[in-house]
């Protein structure tokens, strides 16, 4: 029983330890299939506790073992009660330098459960950590000292995972909320009367926040698209391009609907002229609202996004079980062109916007 899982990842230990000992990381390994959520991050892998969310109302409560604690080596974790006392588990996680370089990763997994249960899930978390890293190596090259990122829509599906992304990086990410703050690392954003110094200290601002558009197409909601989109884009936009000592670099969501809803076979890039149609006047006027930030040569970056593709959430979660239970079918007539992006793909699009001033 139990499960021993390694791989070779291209980091140094240091660097492999740091990663895992970072903000972001138990949200970065999680398998999206699992119906798993963070609840709450561990403050240290020596002696804290992360509690994670079961189907039922249950809780994984992983303490981290201060005896199991030697950096940049090895840290693990046990299970605690209340399952913890049903089920033992116990956790501990190896970095050594590998002959050839890079980090052999070794997780040792002592419980009853069964190995083939437990492989699928640290084959993902392996593959996740090196990919990972190697886009972190990526963004070092053009970008060496660490940022402060201010992000909006941060509790979202794209801005959760892109958070934990940044901050594994060794990046600080700053959370723009609608409501009083109460994380040290949030701010209260009021896009009708921003607070002056809202982006105080900030390198870049990464602005995703908008109406979700999987809805019925009545005139209220698209009227809510339109104006939760534009409006909050144009005052982030002045706000940054106004702050002094402010952010270098702005980057905003977009979407493919730009280029309107059918534009048949033809090969659609950058360049392309924009499409018809309410989403195509949407983007467009989303697109535009930037503009107080590009007058004044802050760099700007739009990310012109297809359907993000994850099990955790969107489009795919919502198809999966009408497939899986043989209801599924094509899109309209089956002959349509539908773009799509995984969301690790489009995480790293953000990343690379972020870091490289070539964009």
């Amino acid at each position: 029983m139990g499960l021993t899982y390694s791989s070779v990842v291209p980091a140094e230990p240091d660097e492999v330890f740091a990663w895992h000992s970072r903000p972001g990381a138990i949200t970065r390994l999680m398998p999206p299939w699992q119906p798993v959520r963070v609840a709450r991050e561990a403050p240290s892998v020596r002696d804290g506790q992360a509690v994670l969310a079961l189907p039922g109302g249950l809780r994984w409560v992983a303490g981290h073992d201060p005896s199991g604690y030697h950096p940049p080596r090895q840290f693990a974790d046990v299970l605690l009660p209340p399952l913890g006392a049903a089920l033992h588990w116990r956790h501990t996680h190896q970095f050594t330098p590998a002959p050839g370089g890079g980090t052999m990763v070794v997780d040792v997994v002592s419980t009853p459960v069964p190995a083939r249960v437990l492989r699928p899930m640290f084959a993902y978390r392996h593959r996740q950590l090196a990919a990972d890293l190697a886009a972190h190596a990526r963004a070092r090259e053009v970008c060496p000292e660490p940022l402060t990122v201010a992000l909006t829509g941060a509790s979202g599906l794209i801005g959760s995972s892109l958070a934990a992304l940044l901050t594994t990086g060794g990046h600080r990410v700053i959370r723009l909320v609608r409501r009083a703050p109460q994380q040290a690392d949030e701010r209260e954003w009021r896009p009708d009367a921003p607070d002056p110094e809202l982006l105080a200290g900030v390198d870049a601002v990464v602005h995703l926040a908008g109406a979700a558009i999987g809805r019925r197409f009545t005139e209220e909601n698209k009227r809510e698209i339109l104006t939760s989109r534009t409006g909050p884009t144009r005052a982030m936009a002045l706000l940054a391009a106004m702050s002094p000592g402010g952010p270098r670099t702005f980057v905003t969501a977009s979407a493919v609907g730009f280029y309107g809803a059918d534009r048949g076979d033809e090969l659609l890039t950058e360049t392309s002229e924009r499409g018809d149609g309410f989403l195509a006047d949407v983007t467009a006027a989303w697109e535009d609202a930037t503009a107080p930030a590009t007058a004044t040569g802050l760099r700007t970056v739009q990310v012109r996004t297809g359907i993000v593709q994850t099990p955790r959430g969107g489009m795919l979660r919502l198809l999966y079980p009408l497939f899986e239970a043989g209801l599924g079918g094509p899109l309209g007539d089956g002959t349509g062109w539908q773009p799509w992006i995984e969301i690790d793909d489009l995480l790293d699009i953000y990343l690379r916007a972020v870091t490289d001033p070539a964009l």
